[in-house]
């Protein structure tokens, strides 16, 4: 899988406008954020519904009502 990253012109850009530390701040979040994509993006599971579900009204008009 590809690794997010900021280009060296995003990390200046960031370093010149908010500041050294501001902006480390910054890049270490969006780093975290991006690696946490990729974890969750990897264990992703399709879900195949196996039986059909069936309106709410449907399901209880099939099933015998005791007199």
């Amino acid at each position: 899988m590809k690794k997010l990253e900021l280009s060296y012109r995003s990390r200046k850009a960031l370093n010149v406008h908010v500041g050294e530390a501001a902006a480390t701040e910054i890049i270490e979040f969006l780093d975290n954020l991006a690696e946490r994509v990729e974890q969750l993006e990897r264990g992703k599971v399709d879900v195949i519904q196996i039986v059909p579900s069936m309106p709410a009204g449907k399901r209880n008009s099939s099933t015998r009502k005791a007199a």
